[in-house]
């Protein structure tokens, strides 16, 4: 076999795309009933969640599991902590604020 055997690497910690399958198939769904529930067009519309970031497809799929999207996927939902490395502050600008300026 190549060096390239297809498969996609995911973070370790993330839930692999079968263990996502079956969850959804023990609750009752599947990838294509679920798209098609929320009216999307295509009925593979939300396995691009599988393969890449995409938050409102990974929230779709995690509430039909009953689990967060961070849970399935914790390599695309950083910490608060990692989220802020660069050690800037994401306070909310508030007209107060602007006024003191």
């Amino acid at each position: 076999m190549g060096k390239n055997s297809g498969t996609k690497k995911t973070s370790p910690n993330d839930w692999h795309r079968a263990q996502i399958l079956c969850a959804l198939k023990m609750a009752g769904w599947s990838i294509s009933s679920l798209s098609l529930h929320h009216s999307y067009a295509s009925r593979h519309t939300l396995s691009h969640a599988l393969h890449r970031p995409w938050p409102k497809g990974e929230r779709l799929i995690a509430e039909a599991i009953g689990k967060r999207p961070d849970e399935i996927w914790p390599s695309r939902y950083p910490s608060d902590s990692t989220a802020r490395s660069n050690g800037r502050s994401r306070r909310r600008v508030t007209a107060g604020d602007r006024a003191a300026a």
